[in-house]
């Protein structure tokens, strides 16, 4: 029920990612189900009646609370607990469901799957991991809006959970951590900064040190590629939204000085479009928790589904639970060498 375009374009994107997952797959919709059937009836009816057969493995949850966008997202989950979010993450707690995918309010969705989900041990808080196109392969982002500020270990665990969810989901082996600031040097950028850089270097990371913002489109700086690259949320959100709007401003500059059509020439740039990469999991809580814009048209919600999918499948979770247990003891041991 979230979203700019909700309920039609959370509903059409589902169906689309039916007809694309492998048929023993489902998908709950979560919400007021008088409306969703609804809508379901005039897609099947209308542009999507060729996918009419998807209908049966799409399952409806009653939910009749909605947050809005202006919710403050405290307010939201103490006062709407039967919201369509607040559902859907329980569906999955209580494991009638394998992950959430949402469009809706990003802060009660931090919040309730915060709450619900809970952190994995030895992390602080949670991070948003946006996957960034670039000119070499894409590379993950992080943390892309959960927190304004953090400290120089909450970078360093930020840093671990990409190492993660590189290895899991982009298929690196031996994944690149960069750390974004102003210069390459160690000694340049704010104090946070400057001391998360000693500590990921004592990380037992692939850390190839500071990243600037020019080395991003690239996907690689003079040490080489970049899969990870590790920032606060205030500087990853803008980020994101300066990057989320570079490629199509370029491709509409390209078609009109060179007499092209603009949705010819972003086809074949589709890997610089927002809407092919859909959604950004919640990188920390026990559980799949998938973020989406609020402004996600049915491709992009399609997206984001399928990034559940690769989530549940690879066992993304728990990994990044298993690779932070293994390294408390080793942070616990680096601080105990420091004091000796």
């Amino acid at each position: 029920m979230g979203g700019d375009f909700a309920p039609r374009a959370p509903i059409a994107g589902a169906i689309h990612a039916l007809a694309e997952l492998p048929r023993e797959h489902d998908i709950e919709l979560i919400g007021r189900t008088a409306v969703i059937e609804t809508e379901l009836d005039a897609l099947f009816c209308g542009e999507l009646s060729s996918l009419a057969r998807e209908r049966t493995r799409l399952h409806v949850v009653e939910a009749p609370d909605v947050i809005e966008m202006s919710d403050r997202p405290s307010a939201a989950l103490r006062s709407k607990t039967n919201s369509s979010m607040v559902v859907g993450l329980k569906r999955v707690v209580d494991g009638h469901a394998h992950g959430f995918v949402s469009a809706g309010n990003t802060g009660a969705q931090m919040a309730a799957s915060l709450f619900l989900f809970k952190l994995h041990a030895g992390l602080t808080r949670p991070a948003i991991g946006t996957i960034f196109p670039t000119s070499r392969q894409p590379m993950l982002v992080l943390d892309s809006g959960a927190n304004v500020d953090c400290s120089p270990e909450e970078l360093v665990q930020f840093a671990r959970i990409g190492d993660v969810y590189a290895r899991n989901l982009l298929g690196r082996d031996n994944p690149t951590i960069g750390l974004l600031s102003i210069g390459e040097e160690p000694e340049k950028g704010n104090a946070v900064v400057k001391a998360a850089h000693q500590l990921l270097n004592q990380a037992g990371l692939n850390f190839i040190g500071n990243v600037e913002g020019r080395d991003l489109p690239h996907g690689r700086c003079d040490r080489g590629p970049i899969d990870v690259v590790v920032c606060d949320g205030f500087v990853g959100n803008v980020l994101l939204k300066f990057y989320e709007r570079l490629a199509p401003m370029l491709v509409d500059m390209v078609a009109s000085a060179a007499s092209i059509d603009a949705k010819t020439l972003m086809g074949a740039l589709k890997h610089l479009d927002a809407d092919e990469h859909g959604g950004a999991p919640l990188l920390g809580v026990r559980g799949v928790s998938i973020i989406a814009h609020g402004k996600s048209s049915p491709r992009a919600i399609n997206s984001a589904i399928r990034v559940a999918f690769r989530a549940v499948e690879s066992g993304m979770t728990e990994e990044i639970g298993r690779q932070l247990a293994l390294a408390i003891p080793m942070q616990t041991a680096t601080r105990r060498g420091s004091l000796a």
